[in-house]
């Protein structure tokens, strides 16, 4: 016996209907999947976060207090008692001058410890121009500087090691005319420069040179010459 189905019995026509359902049931499961996987993300994330935050330390804000500067001390209070006399009490207007320990030799000694500490200021001031020049037996510097180079001796043990040269020297007349504050500016030789010393040393005085009246220290240098012949 034969079975017979109708047209509308066979389902090897609608394979492929079914196949496409099938597919189109499989891939929404799958989007549902994910959409469900990302919310559970999205949450776990947002869970952790809070945790998170709430779990941090919170730390406290202190302020410093400043400190007030120390208080000045007070002020002493210092009480006077006053003695309130009666008006017709007469009060004695005489001085006894003899229990002072001042006199008048007393005021003459200070007047002269003034006077010499002007006069020592004075003898330290040393002039280059005055108005009126030292002056050296009537005549000038050049007067001086050949009477030195006439009065020099020449060192004997220069003369043996064959030593001359120019000796430059600086010197002051001083306001009593002296030849003061010798110093040599440049040298040859130490038994040059001790022959030269030595002569200005033995010089005669000046007339000392004067600033508006007064005699002054006025500073002069010269050159001394020793040449073997």
């Amino acid at each position: 016996m034969i079975s017979k189905k109708t047209e509308r019995a066979n389902l090897e026509k609608k394979k492929g209907l079914f196949t496409e359902i099938g597919l189109v049931v499989a891939l929404v499961f799958t989007l549902a999947a994910f959409e469900y996987t990302k919310e559970d993300l999205k949450t776990n994330t947002l869970m952790a976060v809070r945790d998170a935050q709430g779990e941090e330390e919170i730390i406290p804000i202190t302020r410093q207090e400043l400190q007030k500067p120390p208080e000045p001390p007070k002020p002493k209070t210092v009480i006077i008692d006053l003695k309130i006399v009666e008006d017709d009490v007469k009060l004695e207007d005489n001085l006894d001058f003899d229990a002072f320990d001042a006199n008048q030799n007393d005021a003459i000694k200070i007047a002269s410890v003034i006077g010499n500490k002007e006069e020592e200021e004075e003898d330290k001031q040393v002039f280059l121009i005055v108005e009126d020049m030292p002056s050296f037996q009537g005549g000038t510097i050049e007067n001086f500087r050949n009477y030195i180079q006439s009065t020099v001796k020449y060192p004997t043990i220069a003369m043996e090691n064959s030593i001359s040269g120019t000796v430059y020297v600086s010197f002051v007349v001083n306001r009593k005319g002296e030849v003061a504050s010798i110093n040599i500016v440049r040298g040859v030789d130490a038994s040059l420069d001790e022959a030269v010393i030595s002569a200005l040393k033995q010089a005669p005085t000046w007339e000392p040179g004067k600033q508006r009246g007064k005699p002054v220290n006025v500073s002069f240098s010269i050159p001394v010459k020793f040449i073997l012949q």
